[in-house]
């Protein structure tokens, strides 16, 4: 009997901590390692590109939206690029902006005469003006960036010559990161800690993450802050939607269908993003983000998203991993609560949390030592990157904190129209304390009948 006690609580624990660890185990880990291992063999057989005589004439589009406080230094990192000046067209499509920005437009062409310069007036929204400017592009290869943003210097001439090895390659993406010198110059703590977590994950999102998914040509979305094309490949498409607030992932699947394997990553093409300015944009970008992607994919998996095209369909895989397999770690930490009437002690299930936090800890540094071999040949970047080491002991969190809001852009987006500006999280707790507040006092007259 002593024995049969003993086996039975053995294969009790045993079947506990297998079902705990399974999800990241089999979800993240094991990928986090093969993928380790392929960014190390690939990092050892990099092609050198070929230089060509004559740089292609390419044409930059920047939409703009009250962007005075930024536009300047971007069209400054287009001038300061090492791609030849006289072989770049820049369209400023400005979607009805309220600021100065035509004023600093103004500014930065007569300080840089050299650059071929085009403001023009659009309709309002993103896709808008990126369409509109699309049809007065005149390059060979029309590349998107953000009025917010500025491009390492050497984004250009990587991107060309990315595309000149590659001819089937109809549209790229590159790196983004947010800028170090906003992050460095951050005083309050608690948004410098929030800027360090994102800057690592982003440079783990694109520099392994986006890697691996364009070796497999499971490239999901040609990010909206710098994306570039072919002209005669991107007038074949139908170009933005603007019917969707994740017009870049909609893009990405039109040139996917249309030209099979026409999608490209190139990481040595560095674009730099602002930082986030507070929690309150995190809880608004990262729904927004969730809802596009929802959209994107219920256009285009339609009734192909089925469970038997797991392995077939790497949209559905994304559905299935993203929506159903990575938020049962939520899911479980209320769970937690009716285990304990199963006989599993408090200090069994605080046990089972350090081991798993410490399963996503070990995910972080194999993600952090291979974006590490990816920026060697930026030194700047690197000393950055790794001075930044401490950040695998708080990514886990912050990953989880921005894994609720995905849960909470999930709903969302099943409750709400979509528009591009989600509700504020401080107006949605408003909204739920006034909800509980009614409910309450309806409650409360029922029992006074």
């Amino acid at each position: 009997m002593r024995m049969h006690a003993i086996l039975t609580m053995t294969f009790f624990q045993m079947g506990f901590w297998l079902t705990w660890a399974i999800i990241p185990l089999l979800i993240e880990i094991l990928p986090a390692l093969y993928s380790a291992v392929r960014l190390i063999i690939k990092s050892r057989h990099r092609i050198p590109p070929l230089v060509p005589e004559n740089f292609p004439f390419i044409t930059i589009i920047i939409p703009i939206y009250n962007s005075a406080d930024t536009l300047y230094r971007c069209i400054e990192s287009v001038a300061e690029s090492t791609y030849p000046t006289s072989q770049i067209q820049i369209l400023l499509a400005d979607n009805q902006s309220s600021d100065d920005s035509y004023a600093v437009a103004q500014k930065a062409a007569h300080y840089f005469d050299d650059l071929n310069m085009q403001y023009f007036q659009t309709e309002q929204g993103k896709a808008k003006a990126l369409n509109a400017a699309i049809f007065a592009a005149l390059g060979t290869y029309v590349i998107n960036i953000d009025s917010d943003g500025i491009l390492e210097k050497h984004a250009l001439v990587n991107t060309i010559l990315e595309f000149e090895r590659k001819p089937k390659v109809a549209a790229m993406t590159g790196t983004i990161l947010p800028q170090k010198r906003d992050i460095e110059d951050t005083r309050n703590p608690f948004k410098r800690l929030l800027r360090d977590n994102e800057y690592v994950e982003y440079a783990q999102a694109f520099l392994a993450g986006r890697q691996i998914e364009n070796d497999q040509n499971h490239l999901f979305t040609l990010s909206g802050a710098f994306s570039a094309f072919r002209r005669s490949a991107l007038l074949q498409t139908q170009l933005y939607d603007v019917a969707t607030v994740g017009e870049d992932t909609e893009l990405t699947f039109q040139i996917r269908n249309q030209f099979k394997h026409g999608l490209d990553f190139c990481a040595t093409a560095i674009f730099y993003v602002e930082p986030i300015s507070g929690w309150a944009e995190l809880y608004t970008q990262r729904q927004r983000w969730q809802r596009g992607e929802l959209e994107v994919m219920h256009h285009f998996a339609g009734a192909h998203a089925q469970l038997r095209n797991f392995f077939r369909n790497f949209l559905v895989r994304r559905l299935m991993l993203d929506h159903t397999f990575m938020f049962p770690k939520m899911i479980w930490l209320f769970a937690s609560f009716v285990l304990l009437f199963f006989g599993y002690s408090g200090e069994t299930l605080a046990t089972s949390y350090l081991v798993i936090y410490w399963l996503y800890v070990f995910i972080t540094a194999v993600n952090f030592i291979s974006v590490m071999l990816t920026l060697r040949s930026f030194l700047d970047e690197e000393r950055f990157f790794l001075s930044r080491w401490w950040v695998i002991f708080t990514l886990p969190l912050y990953n989880f904190i921005c894994s609720w809001i995905r849960l909470i852009g999930i709903i969302n987006a099943a409750t709400k129209a979509s528009e591009w500006n989600t509700t504020k999280a401080s107006d949605e707790s408003h909204q739920f304390r006034q909800v509980i507040k009614g409910d309450w006092r309806k409650l409360k007259e029922k029992r006074g009948e």
